[in-house]
């Protein structure tokens, strides 16, 4: 058994359901620890720092990138995020487990610079299902939710990449199996 603890890198589509299992997942789990991006945005209403987003200048978020202190980052509509490695290495070296929620090409640099991150996308069961939760939702236009599904398949095409992969068909099975992966990788010592 090992003292350390595990990272664990999530990915999957949006409107799959990754927050919904994570949140039931977290309510089986002792401890954990789930990682805050930094961003250049500006918060929006209702936004805290520190609990959505560390929200730094742009200055701030170049020179921590300069000095390697991003584990992943990215640009998106023009405003940079990142997520900041301090936190994550501490709170595995204490034997915490530690959550990203990122998409695949932040996957990718999170296991080049740890390659004992664990990675599990979550999927939907189908394509016709994380199209009908997008939609149910009833807060985005039918371009968005178009472009929302290529977005999916994209990501879905990467999936091979993965150690695991986890079927949200139901949150509460999704998560469980997702908590029987990391008891897993404790009991073993993270050498799966």
């Amino acid at each position: 058994m090992s003292d350390r603890g595990g990272i664990y890198v999530i990915s999957g589509p949006s409107g799959v359901g990754k927050s919904t299992v994570l949140g039931k997942l977290f309510h089986k789990l002792d401890r954990y620890f789930f990682s805050i991006s930094a961003t250049t945005r500006a918060p929006r209403a209702g936004e805290t720092d520190g609990r959505e987003y560390y929200f730094i200048s742009k200055e701030k978020f170049m020179s921590m990138l300069e000095e390697g202190a991003l584990l992943e980052h990215a640009e998106y509509a023009g405003n940079y995020y990142g997520t900041p490695i301090e936190p994550i290495l501490r709170n595995a070296g204490e034997g915490t487990d530690v959550f990203l929620d990122v998409e695949v090409k932040g996957r990718r640099q999170v296991c080049d610079r740890l390659p004992e991150a664990v990675s599990v996308f979550i999927a939907p069961p189908d394509v016709e299902t994380l199209e009908n939760r997008l939609r149910s939702r009833g807060t985005e236009s039918e371009e968005k939710i178009r472009r929302r599904l290529e977005i999916a398949q994209q990501e879905l095409e990467h999936i091979a990449e993965y150690d695991h992969v986890v079927i949200n068909d139901s949150a509460d099975r999704a998560a469980e199996e997702l908590f029987g992966l990391i008891t897993s990788y404790r009991t073993r010592g993270n050498e799966l």
